[in-house]
């Protein structure tokens, strides 16, 4: 069994749990359907358990299946960044790490840690995959990234939350619109003035709907949008509010123009930012490296306008 759980079986059964099929396993490995059938086989007999629920439409995994699955993946992975960094782990070097991220990270945040880290270890490289928040965790937790530094509204299953801290959504205004002035706005307070959102489905959204359903207030956006970049700019050019947390744009508002605003509502402080790993995987050197660098950028300390956002539009008027 030992050989199994480290061979090619423990491959191609990963593969048939993420594609619900022993054909589309085949169609992705380009491997002959029956040697992946006798692989799966082969493995549920030296474990004595079925691994999967034939369906009518495929395979699901069954309670087995979800165990091997979460050793499968953590083993899969390390093993790739054993291979990779053999003979480089005192500097580092040979090793790609794969983040997963939520889109408001990736216009600015995340390229410019990354960018600081490579400076320290020039023989690291990344790759950044930006997708909604479940999506960055699922690529965690199936072992299709090694990080996700992404928002979230509750506890997820499958990751290590390595560090967490609060998220709360903010108003983004131009220093010249006509509630700059303001040290905190409402939700009744904006619907006046043109809005740009995100899609519905968008943590931020979320909140947005929740609260407006709870104070029975209507927001009507003249500009919705999946793309964070889009809104900042659409906001830029044209004066209308958008959300944003502060991570998201705290190297650029001022310079842009912007004040950063709290919002009156509870709701809008519930969100979380998390950087998180698969549970129980013990990570490789250059991913702890670049996890504790992630971490201390995170908590940087913040420019003194998102303290105060009021001396943003002073600093643009001045």
């Amino acid at each position: 069994m030992a050989l199994s759980l480290h061979g090619i079986a423990l491959r191609y059964f990963v593969e048939v749990a993420r594609t619900g099929s022993i054909s589309d396993a085949s169609a992705r490995l380009h491997v002959a359907v029956s040697a992946i059938s006798r692989q799966i086989a082969r493995l549920e007999g030296e474990l004595g358990a079925a691994l999967f629920e034939r369906r009518p439409r495929g395979m699901a995994l069954s309670e087995a299946g979800e165990r091997l699955l979460a050793y499968a993946q953590r083993s899969l992975l390390e093993a790739e960044h054993v291979i990779k960094e053999i003979g480089g782990l005192e500097a580092l070097h040979g090793s790609m790490i794969k983040v997963a991220s939520s889109e408001g990270f990736a216009a600015d945040f995340l390229p410019a840690a990354m960018a600081g880290f490579r400076r320290s270890y020039p023989g690291i490289d990344f790759t950044l995959f930006v997708m909604s928040p479940g999506e960055a965790t699922r690529r965690v937790r199936d072992g299709d990234a090694d990080l996700a530094l992404t928002f979230s509204l509750a506890p997820e299953k499958g990751v290590k939350v390595e560090h967490t801290e609060r998220a709360p959504v903010l108003a983004l205004l131009r220093a010249d619109h006509p509630l700059a002035a303001r040290a905190k706005v409402s939700l009744a307070d904006l619907r006046r003035y043109p809005l740009a959102l995100p899609e519905p489905g968008t943590t931020i959204r979320q909140l947005i709907d929740i609260t407006c359903a709870l104070e029975g207030v209507l927001l009507e956006p003249d500009f919705v949008s999946n793309n964070n970049g889009a809104m900042y700019r659409y906001a830029q050019k044209s004066g209308a509010i958008m959300f944003t947390s502060l991570l998201s744009v705290r190297d650029r508002y001022a310079d842009d123009g912007f004040v950063v605003m709290p919002l009156t509502h509870p709701q809008m402080r519930q969100r979380s930012i998390q950087v998180q790993t698969m549970a129980g995987r013990e990570l490789p050197p250059s991913v702890k490296a670049f996890r504790d660098h992630l971490i201390a950028e995170i908590g940087a300390p913040k420019p003194a306008d998102a303290a105060t956002p009021n001396s943003a539009r002073r600093r643009a008027k001045g």
